[in-house]
């Protein structure tokens, strides 16, 4: 079974930037699956936040992260990033990587959850 690790959460400043990764364990490999980030703010729903075809050529990305986050994928590494940056307050949240269905990044058609990372960006 696919075992995700999210890694590269901390505490930034507003405006800051911060990389995300999203491993997989060594015996699966990541390169067959889309890939997608989601967050999740205390009291909020979880919500994706940008998503990675298998192949690395289609990418999607909510409007609220649109030209401030890149997601990337090395399948050679087996590994999905994350690239943050200009960051604000409200995206502060648990940030969480799971294999899905690209589409429209609905977190019902995504499974094999990691245990996600904190982001806070607080001055």
């Amino acid at each position: 079974q696919l075992q995700l690790v999210e890694s590269g959460g901390g505490l930034v400043q507003p405006g800051g930037s911060l990389r995300l990764s999203c491993a997989a364990s060594r015996f699966r490999r990541l390169r067959v699956y889309d890939i997608g980030w989601f967050r999740q703010a205390p009291g909020k729903e979880r919500e994706g936040v940008s998503c990675i075809s298998s192949s690395g050529d289609s990418t999607n990305y909510a409007d609220s992260v649109k030209g401030r986050f890149t997601i990337s994928r090395d399948n050679a590494k087996n590994t999905v990033y994350l690239q943050m940056n200009s960051l604000k307050p409200e995206d502060t949240a648990v940030y969480y990587c799971a294999a899905g269905v690209c589409r429209a990044m609905i977190v019902g058609e995504f499974g094999s959850w990691g245990q996600g990372t904190q982001v806070t960006v607080s001055s």
